[in-house]
C-alpha cells in the first residue's frame, strides 16, 4: 500500500513539473518577460503599437481577440443605442479571417510587423464552437448562419 501511494505521489510530481516547464517557456524573443492583452483592438493599431512602444520596451508578446468571422450581435441593451458587445467575438460563425478588427491580410500584416520588433502573437482561438444563442443573422466576413437549422455545406 505503501508503494502504491509512493508511486502515485511520484507520478503526479512527475505530471506537475511538466506542466510547469511548458509554463515558463513561451517562445518570446531573449530577455523579454511580458505579455499584454490587446483585446477588440484593429490589427493595425496593434501592428503599430508593437512597432512604437511593446517592440522598443521590451514585450515579449500580445494576446489578440479570435480572429475568425462571428455572428454580428445588434442588441439594444440599454434600450437608447444599439451596441455590439465584446461576447459576440465568441459566437464562431467560419473560419474565415474577418471581424471588426480586420481582415486576413490585416491580420498577416500584423503577425509580420510584430514579429519583426521582437513581439509574439498569441491568438485567442475559438475552435469547435458553433454560434448559438443569436439566432438567425450574418457573419463578419458576409456569412449567412441559422443555428436552428443544421447545415453540413
Amino acid at each position: 500500500m505503501a508503494h502504491q501511494i509512493l508511486f502515485l505521489a511520484l507520478g503526479c510530481l512527475v505530471s506537475l513539473t511538466g506542466i510547469a516547464c511548458s509554463h515558463h517557456e513561451p517562445q518570446f524573443k531573449s530577455g523579454r518577460t511580458t505579455i499584454v492583452h490587446l483585446f477588440e483592438w484593429k490589427w493595425s493599431d496593434i501592428a503599430e503599437e508593437c512597432e512604437t512602444f511593446l517592440g522598443p520596451y521590451g514585450y515579449g508578446g500580445v494576446q489578440i481577440s479570435p480572429p475568425n468571422e462571428n455572428g454580428i450581435i445588434w442588441e439594444p441593451f440599454w434600450k437608447t443605442v444599439i451596441h455590439r458587445p465584446w461576447f459576440e467575438r465568441y459566437q464562431p460563425v467560419s473560419y474565415k479571417l474577418v471581424t471588426r478588427s480586420g481582415n486576413e491580410d490585416d491580420l498577416r500584416d500584423m503577425v509580420k510587423r510584430c514579429n519583426n520588433a521582437g513581439v509574439r502573437i498569441y491568438v485567442d482561438a475559438v475552435i469547435n464552437h458553433m454560434t448559438g444563442h443569436i439566432g438567425a443573422g450574418q457573419g463578419t466576413a458576409g456569412s449567412s448562419f441559422d443555428p436552428g437549422v443544421p447545415r453540413y455545406d
